[in-house]
């Protein structure tokens, strides 16, 4: 009879619902930390709480408050009087409200009235408290203080825990106390594991606030132990154990099964590619999980795959892409052994549907079809409808044709995104038609039903101004130089980061790089050569030059090359605080401006783009150091032989590169221009 009721009620506390948490590495299920209790107060095993107020009204707060604040936001609901406790040690709970501040996430336990003097008190938050997305705390979390001056130890936690059942043969018996332990005191005496009442021979030793009971041979499976420790144990100042502590706990059976799968029973929306696998609660022998053993079908037709086994996972892994939109039948036979030879009890059958997948589509396009505003030096791209197979994206699916004539360039994909970037500009006047063949595929290999065919024009209009600088290498880098790159809050740089020679990369975070960083590296160093060419581009032109007024404020330039030998910038409110750049009508415009000396912007001044003008088409060639005022808005590729520096707020629309000095931030954003 009791064998039965042992077996009834191993059979549910043997039902196992993984958290998010694992204990081998306290990782959550969303990669992040599991929840832990980081520091509580009173701190565990102070005394004389309460006691050390400078006045009656604090004693009191300092009497009725007790805390646990966590490593991450918690979910409040779970945070309350059946998962906050407070008791006398050995005695009865003490009455309370537990409230919880997320903004600190901490969890406050208030007593009803002032705890009692001289009295050991024993806290415990339990695995009923969960974080945000339910990753629950892996073990109760248990400390004692005293409002005396005296605190007895007492045994916080063990390891398996009281009724935990399904324990591993080979465990090993840890209890934990609440100060550090007189070691001497911690022997087969006073530590002891029995089995139905007759003891396991096994090794003792304490270290700290540890204890262990390793046993000399395995346990034996589906047994009851009792592991107890006696109040012959003391602590380092001779306090014995305030009380003895028994606890029980079961092993697991030798019967294997089928924990968990994955997919679980009945899923949907399944990837095609996916591997099936199943987890077992025992080690089992790799030779009996096979194709005999571990089969998919489809409609009773068997999926054709290779089958594995690692640890205490076995898995299928199908020769091809499973059918979309359809019913899989996945199958453990009861063949399956475990090491020890003992099969499955029964056939563990599992079915899940997979995901409807439809054809990728290209939802939009840059240029657009027959846009006619075109500019030279244009990146063409197109937008997929979902994530693609890259390897099917190249310059044989995606291709540029001028009449009869291919287009030569570098063909990328990113992000749901495939650029095409034409080795030369485009030449005014021209109309482009670009192409994305069907042979390209989705993540899941299924090809775009039809060609996708679109044209452009590259206008002839309006002024065009001095040939654009050609910044090489350095294109990419919407941030580029020579000794350091500081933020100071949340700057934000839209685009690559690159230093040489310097190597300080400082504040990031708070602040934000969207693309690489390529610290004194290479590839940052070559960069730096193609900026001081272009540098030197800039500051060499002189044809058709127009002189270039100290305060822009106010002021309207059409397309040109204008020049200054000492400083010149934006000052000024309303009005006279506005930069105007219009192209007329031409988006391939271009505007150089050199100075001698340095860029200045005041605060609130601004740059706007009129005529179909754009940011990647300016160029400022500073002499020394550009600074752009707090919340200013500027446009442009700022090349300077200095620093460059964005005050608070400051948006710059452009590139910062800088050839010799730093750049330096302040909650600011810089966009690469495209």
């Amino acid at each position: 009879m009791k064998k039965n009721k042992l077996l009834t009620t191993l059979a549910i506390l043997s039902i196992v619902l993984f958290a998010g948490c694992r204990n081998d590495d306290y990782v959550a299920i969303d990669g992040g930390p599991c929840p832990v209790v980081v520091s509580t107060t009173p701190v565990s095993g102070a005394t004389l709480v309460g006691r050390s107020a400078v006045n009656a009204s604090e004693q009191a707060v300092r009497t009725t408050l007790v805390t646990a604040t966590f490593n991450k936001k918690m979910d409040p609901k779970t945070i309350n009087g059946s998962t906050f406790k407070v008791k006398v040690t050995g005695g009865a709970e003490v009455a309370g409200n537990v409230t919880y501040n997320s903004a600190d996430s901490t969890a406050v336990f208030t007593a009803s009235s002032k705890f009692a003097d001289n009295t050991t008190f024993e806290a415990r938050v339990t695995t009923g408290v969960k974080d945000l997305i339910g990753n629950a705390l892996q073990q109760d979390y248990v400390w004692a203080f005293s409002t005396g001056a005296t605190i007895l130890p007492v045994v916080l936690s063990t390891s398996p825990a009281n009724l935990e059942v399904g324990v591993a043969f080979n465990k090993v018996i840890t209890a934990t106390f609440s100060v550090a332990m007189d070691q001497t005191t911690i022997n087969a005496t006073s530590f002891t594991l029995k089995n139905a009442g007759v003891a396991v021979l096994g090794t003792v030793s304490g270290t700290g606030t540890g204890a262990t009971f390793t046993p000399n041979v395995a346990l034996t499976p589906f047994t009851v132990y009792t592991a107890k420790i006696t109040m012959a144990v003391k602590n380092a100042d001779g306090s014995a154990l305030a009380k003895d502590t028994t606890w029980t706990f079961t092993t697991a059976d030798n019967i294997p099964r089928v924990l968990t799968t994955d997919p679980t029973k009945a899923a949907t929306l399944i990837p095609l590619n996916k591997t099936v696998s199943a987890i077992f609660n025992l080690a089992m022998n790799p030779a009996t999980i096979n194709t005999n053993t571990f089969t998919l079908k489809r409609s009773g037709v068997n999926v054709i795959g290779v089958v594995g086994y690692t640890g205490t996972t076995a898995t299928f892994n199908p020769n091809n892409d499973l059918l979309s939109n359809t019913v899989y039948t996945a199958t453990i036979k009861a063949g399956a052994k475990n090491t020890n030879g003992t099969a499955l009890a029964k056939d563990t059958v599992w079915t899940f549907t997979t995901a409807t997948v439809s054809a990728p589509t290209i939802i939009l396009t840059d240029p657009s079809d027959l846009d006619a505003s075109v500019t030279l030096n244009q990146n063409v791209t197109a937008t997929f409808s979902e994530a693609m197979d890259n390897t099917t994206i190249t310059t044989t699916t995606f291709t540029i044709m001028e009449g009869l004539n291919t287009v030569a360039g570098v063909v990328t994909y990113l992000n749901n995104v495939a650029t095409f970037n034409p080795n030369s500009d485009f030449v005014a006047g021209k109309t482009y038609t670009a192409k994305i063949t069907n042979a390209v595929k989705n993540a899941g290999s299924t090809n775009m039903v039809n060609d996708y065919v679109w044209t452009f024009t590259i206008p002839l209009t309006g002024t065009v101004g001095p040939l654009a600088i050609n910044l090489g290498c350095a294109e990419p880098f919407a941030v580029l130089a020579g000794s350091t790159i500081t933020s100071t809050g949340p700057s934000i740089i839209n685009g690559n980061v690159g230093l040489s020679a310097g190597t300080a990369l400082i504040g990031f975070p708070p602040g934000v790089i969207n693309g690489t960083q390529e610290i004194t590296t290479p590839i940052a160093a070559d960069a730096k050569l193609c900026l001081t060419t272009a540098f030197n581009d800039g500051q060499s032109r002189s044809l058709n030059s127009i002189s270039l007024p100290g305060q822009l404020g106010g002021l309207t330039l059409a397309p040109g090359l204008y020049t200054n030998s000492s400083t010149s910038g934006i000052s000024g409110t309303g009005a006279n605080g506005i930069l105007t750049l219009d192209a007329q009508g031409n988006s391939n415009a271009v505007w150089i401006f050199q100075m001698g000396s340095t860029l200045t912007t005041d605060s609130g001044t601004s740059i706007v783009l009129a005529g179909g003008a754009l940011a990647k088409n300016i160029f400022w060639i500073v002499g020394t150091s550009a600074t752009l005022g707090t919340t200013s808005v500027f446009y442009g590729n700022i090349l300077a032989d200095q620093a460059i520096t964005l005050k608070t707020g400051a948006v710059l629309n452009g590139r910062a590169l800088t050839r010799i000095a730093a750049v330096t931030l302040d909650a600011s954003t810089i966009t690469i221009p495209q």
